[in-house]
């Protein structure tokens, strides 16, 4: 949305446009890490049930690992890399 501070007859060369919507802020992590970390958290957390409801404490830790990383990587590809592996170890026994 749009909005511009200038009168209708001044040229567009001349007006200021505005943005009434302000941007979101992440700081530090980027969208691809943000994307990366929901759906490694949606695995994290299907694993975690998962764990929990069969009573296999490797895939309810690993599920809760999947869940937690993405607070602390704000790195898109060192939060890929970590994602993938601690999926890979949830379906490789030992």
């Amino acid at each position: 949305h749009l909005s511009s501070e200038a009168s209708p007859g001044t040229p567009r060369a001349r007006r200021k446009v505005v943005c009434l919507m302000p941007s979101l802020d992440l700081g530090d992590f980027s969208f691809a890490t943000v994307f990366f970390a929901i759906l490694f958290g949606v695995v994290g957390f299907a694993a975690f049930r998962y764990g929990k409801k069969n009573g296999e404490p490797r895939r309810l830790f690993l599920g809760i690992a999947l869940m937690a990383y993405g607070y602390f990587v704000s790195n898109a590809w060192l939060s890929l890399a970590i994602g993938a592996l601690l999926t890979l170890l949830l379906f490789f026994p030992r």
